[in-house]
């Protein structure tokens, strides 16, 4: 199981860019399917984005589509999410998971992820 260490959450405004990191910890490498989970206040654990192995396949949430980009350096062993023209709605803890190795399908549901991080918050202010 790959421990996992997100990075770059914060408050902004309603409009503005933040961009998450998710890497291994330790010395592990990892080129499992990956992908960003948020989870708001009260609700369940909501799909964002995915990517495979060689970031030749991404999938996106409707609500996110065309705002967020999922990407991958697998040289520098780090999965990154690019947040755009945030929204209030947006504001979520968000989790980075990894499936496990050779399982190279995405999936939607987080069922199928076995490491995750601790997660990072994320505010967007009206």
């Amino acid at each position: 199981q790959v421990q996992l260490v997100e990075s770059g959450g914060g408050l902004v405004q309603a409009g503005a860019s933040l961009r998450l990191s998710c890497a291994p910890s330790g010395r592990t490498s990892t080129t499992n399917v990956m992908a960003w989970f948020r989870q708001a206040p009260g609700k369940g654990r909501e799909f964002v984005a995915a990517i495979n192995w060689d970031g030749s396949t991404t999938v996106y949430a409707d609500s996110v589509k065309g705002r967020f980009t999922i990407s991958r350096d697998n040289a520098e062993n780090t999965v990154s999410l690019q947040m755009n023209s945030l929204e209030p709605e947006d504001t979520a803890v968000y989790y980075c998971a990894a499936r496990p190795a050779r399982v190279t399908v995405i999936s939607r549901d987080h069922t199928g992820y076995r490491s995750w991080g601790q997660g990072t918050q994320v505010t967007v202010s009206s």
